[in-house]
């Protein structure tokens, strides 16, 4: 009886300092939905749909705006206006990087209808291990494949509701059962197959004459080894190589497949490209980068792709490197930052009808490419994504190959494909479907 009336009390003393600290917190922070104690507001987001909660919040509460994901807060920036204010006029404040616990953790057949998914993500993963290891695979390769499947398992989950809550809930990753566990595993699995790499590029290694990125990366530990604050470490370089082959495979694999299937779904818009593939490129020689400067619709497109998919909705999280006062709000060092990429690309002053895919967004009334400062598709700031160069100059030549030799057929009917996200979190997931590339 003694022991449940002080255990009634404890709990009670620890509600009332979770809402004291939370209201501490909250004073200068900008405004916000009132958090419950301890999950903060989690059951107030869909975590299916982030980007349409965030949406719904700045109605209310502009462009601003603090969640609770748990007891931390988290401030959000949707719409251009404040986006850009944060990450570009502010790079440098806006520059940290934010936690992601479930990744830190392991820090510590041809005219017949197919799934495009295995294609689509072979190919990029092997332009990754050209450059990683100058090592390309067979797609038989059983090594090769086990990794692919394990990079696609990986986005799936990371994109799942309950990565969401791990992520807002730490403490949860390592005592409760979920696909958090498979989650990790497969880090594990990937840190190892990396580790074997580089023990094989240690044995092998000419310091004058480098192969590729480990090899350069083995040169500088060399070079470093007497310095005791070097970076460049062996840990650093299995996961700075796991994190080339995450972000470097997975979001153009998955650019590509929703490519297609938009493709698919706007037969129009895949005829005025292959036009302009013919009268550009022609059918006798494979498409090179130059050949985009003379291609202003299939430019065109290939921005409304990455526009409409919205392939990282929130991208990955900020964090303030220092205090500061934004917009007359004090935020505290340290704090999370989320930026609604979302609420820039679907912007509806700069692009009428966003949820309309309509390659004209980026066209001017000459048929000319019209750039845009609302294009975010890879963040931008300080922490813009690295691999853009590679990722636009992948998606062109991959998509003009593709179009240049096939013709592309759905074994359903157009009204039937849908093109919205399976999963919206951590990436849009476009979801799966078939498709015939009938030979030119």
């Amino acid at each position: 009886m003694i022991l449940g009336v002080f255990l009634g009390l404890f709990l009670t003393c620890l509600l009332l300092l979770s809402l004291w600290k939370q209201n501490f917190q909250r004073r200068n922070l900008p405004p916000g939905p009132t958090p419950l104690p301890i999950i903060g507001n989690i059951l107030q987001i869909d975590l299916k749909d982030i980007s349409k909660s965030l949406r719904n919040f700045s109605k209310v509460y502009g462009p601003v705006f603090t969640l609770y994901f748990g007891r931390k807060p988290a401030v959000v920036l949707h719409g251009y206006e404040a986006v850009k204010e944060a990450l570009i006029d502010h790079g440098e404040e806006f520059a940290g990087r934010g936690i992601f616990p479930v990744a830190e953790k392991f820090n510590k057949n041809c005219g017949v209808p197919c799934d495009p998914t295995f294609i689509l993500g072979c190919a990029p993963c092997n332009v990754i291990c050209s450059i990683v290891f100058q090592n390309r695979f067979d797609y038989k390769d059983q090594e090769f494949l086990a990794l692919i499947d394990i990079l696609n398992e990986n986005v799936e989950i990371l994109s799942s509701p309950w990565i969401q809550i791990c992520n807002n809930f730490p403490a949860i990753i390592d005592y409760l059962p979920g696909r958090h566990r498979k989650l990790l595993k497969n880090f594990a699995f990937a840190k190892h197959y990396f580790l074997a790499k580089v023990i094989q590029h240690q044995e092998s290694l000419d310091i004058n004459n480098p192969r590729d990125f480990i090899d350069c990366f083995l040169i500088k530990m060399e070079q470093e080894k007497h310095n005791p604050k070097t970076e460049f470490t062996c840990e650093n370089l299995i996961f700075t190589a796991s994190d080339l082959f995450a972000a470097g495979t997975e979001t153009t694999s998955t650019t590509l497949r929703y490519s297609l299937l938009l493709l698919l779904k706007y037969p129009e818009v895949t005829a005025k490209v292959q036009e302009e593939i013919d009268h550009v490129i022609g059918r006798h020689r494979s498409p090179c980068m130059q050949d985009r400067h003379h291609m202003p619709y299939t430019d065109a497109v290939l921005h409304e792709i990455q526009r409409y998919i919205d392939l990282l909705p929130t991208s990955l999280p900020h964090a303030l490197t220092c205090d500061m006062k934004f917009r007359d709000y004090f935020i505290p060092k340290g704090t999370t930052v989320i930026a609604s990429l979302t609420s820039v690309l679907y912007d509806d002053k700069e692009f009428p009808n966003p949820e309309k895919f309509d390659p004209s967004h980026f066209l001017d009334e000459n048929g000319k490419v019209k750039k845009s400062d609302y294009f975010f598709p890879f963040s931008t700031g300080k922490r813009i994504c690295v691999g853009e160069g590679l990722a636009r100059t992948e998606l062109f030549l991959f998509l003009t190959t593709i179009l240049q030799n096939f013709n592309l057929k759905s074994p359903v009917d157009l009204k039937e494909l849908d093109t919205n996200p399976v999963a919206n979190g951590f990436v849009s997931v476009p979801p799966k479907f078939q498709i015939c590339f009938i030979p030119i």
